[in-house]
């Protein structure tokens, strides 16, 4: 086997930064990827878990955020609506729906690249549900989510 010529010296080295480059980029890539697929996932189960309650437990907005940012603690309160209808209907007690959504100008997801580094907004997730009635008062009947 010969021995490669001084002309060839270091090549080897150049060729795998060169390709280490892209593979690395490619990889991170992926990674935050995968983080944005997450944080989407995130937020679609932090608005319909939310607006479950909501139906389910006759909770008050702020429980309902609390319970949003349980989920997904990147999004301030301020951000998290929840809207009854008809509107009057938490002093009257005849709530039909509860939509539970987030502001479009949420920062949810943060990119972890150097010179990349900048928030993200995710499109507006929104959940509609009809009002329910399920056992909410005491002793064996009392839903354990709603506690």
């Amino acid at each position: 086997m010969s021995r490669p010529s001084r002309r060839q010296a270091g090549t080897t080295s150049l060729e795998f930064a060169l390709i280490a480059v892209v593979f690395f980029s490619v990889l991170l890539g992926i990674f935050e990827f995968g983080r944005l697929l997450f944080t989407w996932n995130s937020a679609v189960e932090a608005t319909r878990r939310s607006a479950r309650l909501a139906v389910v437990c006759n909770m008050d907005a702020p429980r309902v955020k609390q319970t949003f940012r349980e989920i997904l603690p990147a999004v301030s309160a301020n951000d998290i609506s929840v809207d009854y209808t008809p509107a009057d209907c938490k002093t009257l007690g005849n709530c039909q729906a509860v939509t539970v959504s987030v502001s479009p100008n949420a920062p949810m997801f943060r990119l972890n690249v150097p010179l990349l580094s900048t928030q993200l907004r995710l499109p507006p997730f929104s959940t509609t549900l009809l009002k329910e009635s399920m056992a909410t008062g005491s002793g064996s009947d009392q839903n354990p989510d709603c506690l």
